[in-house]
């Protein structure tokens, strides 16, 4: 428990407040999107692709070592859950709750995401794996939001004339099977920590599920900030990709053209100099978190 003095409820409940209004409009507007059956292929990605509900994203949390005090109030509802200790007039996260296995859980995001922050950055590949997932099929992946804004030949040409390095496990995975063999690297589960580097926009944009499975724990405000990071990833992405996503409001980066490649890099750098500090408080949270796990004999084990 942290010696510091408890936040009073004014200022811890202005908090859960905030959190929640930043957040609500996108949760509610996917929802309804949902609800007509209209995903949007750039604002829903984080909700349908990384397993956090929308309904945990608009809870609030402190961090662990964090005590708020009570005004007798009611509580939020999700704050009488298994990870909360009660006092006479603080409530707080409850560390004893954690387990040998939620040590080896958040020591491989530790060990992955310290390993990646460790590696010179990597501004050259263009965002050309939305491209090879894509390759020489008909199956293309948001065919039903987006129309394909090339010819399915002058895609091919495109990825056949660049040399195809992605260093991300879960971008190539999707792949065709036409592409996967033209990528000069060959990621796995059991290589990322190998691979993973900090100039990757997946790679930055996956600080969002790392914060994630390490909640409630690490507190809201610093989930908040990995969600917004990777949506700003999420836009670059889809707009360097070969679908035209003009009616959702985005002008297309050309990386088909020298000019576009220049924009997409130069994009691409500022998001991954925007995750820097980021990363580092990821860690630092990590290893608060990981200072209250009860150990039990090492165990290498991937938990992606």
């Amino acid at each position: 428990m942290s010696s510091e003095s408890p936040t009073p409820a004014s200022v811890w409940r202005k908090l859960a407040a905030a959190h929640k209004e930043q957040i609500t409009p996108l949760t509610t507007a996917f929802r309804e999107r949902r609800a007509r059956g209209q995903l949007h292929p750039v604002l829903d990605f984080l909700f349908t692709y990384y397993p956090h509900s929308p309904a945990k994203l608009e809870q609030w949390h402190p961090a662990i070592g964090e005590r708020l005090l009570l005004d007798g109030e009611p509580l939020p509802s999700h704050f009488t859950q298994k990870h909360y200790l009660q006092s006479d007039d603080t409530i707080s996260l409850n560390p004893s709750v954690l387990r040998p296995k939620d040590r080896e859980r958040y020591t491989f995001s530790h060990r992955l995401l310290n390993k990646t922050a460790s590696r010179p950055p990597n501004f050259g590949c263009y965002g050309l794996h939305e491209w090879a997932m894509v390759y020489r099929s008909e199956n293309t992946r948001h065919r039903e939001r987006a129309p394909l804004r090339l010819p399915a030949q002058e895609i091919a040409d495109l990825v056949e004339s660049q040399t195809l390095a992605c260093s991300h496990f879960d971008a190539t995975r999707f792949f065709t099977p036409a592409a996967t063999p033209l990528n000069r690297l060959s990621p796995t589960l059991e290589t990322r920590e190998d691979l993973e580097q900090p100039g990757c926009i997946h790679a930055n944009m996956d600080l969002y599920k790392w914060a994630f499975k390490a909640m409630p724990w690490i507190g809201s405000e610093l989930l908040l900030q990995t969600f917004f990071l990777a949506l700003e990833l999420r836009e670059l992405d889809m707009r360097a990709s070969p679908y035209d996503l003009s009616d959702y409001g985005y002008s297309a980066i050309p990386i088909e053209t020298t000019a576009g490649r220049t924009e997409y890099a130069t994009r691409q750098q500022q998001l991954s100099e925007k995750a820097v500090p980021l990363r580092a408080e990821v860690l630092t949270a990590l290893e608060r978190l990981l200072a209250h796990c009860p150990s039990e004999s090492p165990r290498k084990q991937d938990f992606s």
